[in-house]
């Protein structure tokens, strides 16, 4: 079935910046947007995704793509991939910035992307890069310059800027030259969205998710371990019926409906292995950039793979979920590929799941194929479940009906010491997650048991589906 969200597509005008390895579109990517969303590195091939993001300047926004650097070699890995890659950022843009580096001069990557791209000349801006000092602009003037049929290139430097802004001001030019619409009034969109990151260790089928849920193929996938080495984020909107109450004094509490048009940003992440088996550079901020995503995500899909046991690593990546009080939903993934995959197998690989996993029982379970679609669109419903949840506030009123509810059935339990503990009061003090406040009578203390109890009973009232939620204890004073 087909994704139930789209794309969102915003009126800034685009830009794709090209080139061969190492002449460092990542750093100029990461200078306009002003985030160090790229991994910039002198290895060849740090990029392999197309990177996507937002630059600002003098009002006005652009959509910047940085793609993955070319070889026109058979022998480089997924090179026939990111040519793709290359070749798609090429049709979405209104113009493209052909990125060369002045120190090296032109190669023969660039006379083969010449070749490929001189017929949308008119949109091309060439641009030598790494021109740090006045002493190396004069290379642009060199003979094998013009041989790319391009004109003179524009001379920046992407590592200290120089330049970035004038090179700015002609691009905002030659897209008024092309009739592409800037406007002075143009606004970035919204930053109320949903953050949802899928999370797991390499090979787990992230990068299949990611494309069936957006429903297109914009990230690469590959048998090869570590293919996805920075995240990449789609925003997209999702329609969906909010139910709600609303009091009138003619009929009392009615339940009516609304239609919501939500926004998501999904982000596929990097594979992550455990610290000593990580190897080289790239992988290694891969994994950093994976984990400052999910600290910017309120709700991680924690994507296990259905063919192959689960893991230490799952194990601590569930449990870094639990630490930071992310919401989340357990995707098992390739369930098309399950040795056992009839509903009694279902039944049991959920028994293993929350076995391995005991701190995540609040999260669901949905078993999934990011290869053939299966069950993918029932992601997005949950979500929304999980994300109202995530927000759920309850009044004073009601919590204190709770907890004298709650006592009555079962009398507090006690921890340390001999007196027995009196609960005195309950609040919300938080949200996102639900936080909530006990107080507890002075000298006495809690058992840890009672607390999960309350915690069980608060979830079976009321919906926390695939949320945690945070119980603090207060001492009252004398």
């Amino acid at each position: 079935m087909a994704t139930p969200a789209q794309i969102l597509k915003n009126q800034f005008p685009t830009i794709a910046i090209v080139g061969r390895v190492n002449v460092g579109k990542s750093s100029l990517f990461n200078n306009l947007t002003e985030h160090s969303q790229a991994i910039v590195s002198t290895i060849a091939g740090s990029t392999r995704n197309n990177n996507e993001g937002i630059a600002h300047w003098r009002g006005l926004y652009l959509n910047v793509i940085d793609t993955g650097g070319l070889t026109f070699r058979d022998d480089i890995p997924l090179e026939e991939d990111i040519i793709k890659q290359t070749e798609f950022a090429i049709e979405r843009a209104d113009l493209i910035l052909f990125l060369t580096d002045a120190s090296t001069g032109v190669l023969p990557q660039e006379l083969e992307l010449s070749k490929k791209i001189i017929s949308q000349k008119e949109k091309i801006i060439l641009v030598a890069n790494k021109v740090d000092s006045e002493k190396v602009e004069p290379n642009i003037y060199d003979k094998e310059y013009q041989a790319l049929q391009l004109g003179i290139p524009f001379p920046i430097s992407a590592a200290s800027g120089r330049n970035v802004g004038d090179l700015l001001d002609t691009i905002f030019e030659r897209l008024e030259t092309l009739g592409t619409p800037v406007r002075k009034d143009n606004v970035r969109p919204e930053k109320a969205t949903i953050q949802v990151s899928l999370m797991g260790k390499p090979n787990v089928g992230k990068s299949s998710l990611f494309n069936k849920l957006i429903g297109e193929e914009r990230v690469i996938v590959s048998d090869l371990a570590h293919t996805t080495r920075e995240p990449y984020d789609t925003l997209l909107t999702y329609k969906y019926e909010h139910s709600f109450v609303e009091f009138t004094e003619e009929e009392g509490e009615v339940v009516k409906t609304e239609e919501i048009e939500q926004k998501i940003n999904f982000i596929d992440t990097a594979g992550i292995r455990r610290k000593n088996r990580v190897k080289g550079f790239l992988e290694k901020m891969g994994v950093v950039k994976s984990f400052q995503t999910v600290m910017k995500s309120e709700i991680m899909l924690f994507v296990l793979d259905a063919t192959e046991p689960i893991a230490q690593q799952d194990m601590q990546l569930g449990g870094y979920l639990e630490k930071h009080g992310k919401s989340a939903i357990i995707l098992i993934n390739k369930w098309d590929l399950a040795e056992d995959n009839s509903d009694a197998g279902r039944r049991q690989m959920e028994k293993v799941v929350r076995s391995y996993f005991p701190h995540l029982d609040f999260a669901p379970i949905l078993f999934v194929s990011g290869k053939t679609g299966f069950r993918v669109h029932q992601i997005f419903p949950l979500i929304m479940e999980v994300w109202e949840a995530r927000r759920t506030k309850i009044g004073v009123k009601a919590l204190e009906y709770f907890l004298k509810q709650t006592t009555r059935k079962h009398l507090p339990s006690k921890g340390k010491g001999t007196r027995q503990p009196k609960l005195l009061g309950i609040r919300q003090v938080g949200l996102v997650p639900p936080i909530f406040e006990i107080a507890v009578k002075y000298r006495t203390s809690l058992h840890r048991s009672y607390i999960n109890y309350i915690e069980n009973r608060m979830r079976e009232k009321w919906n926390f589906i695939g949320t945690p939620i945070i119980i603090r204890l207060r001492k009252t004073k004398r």
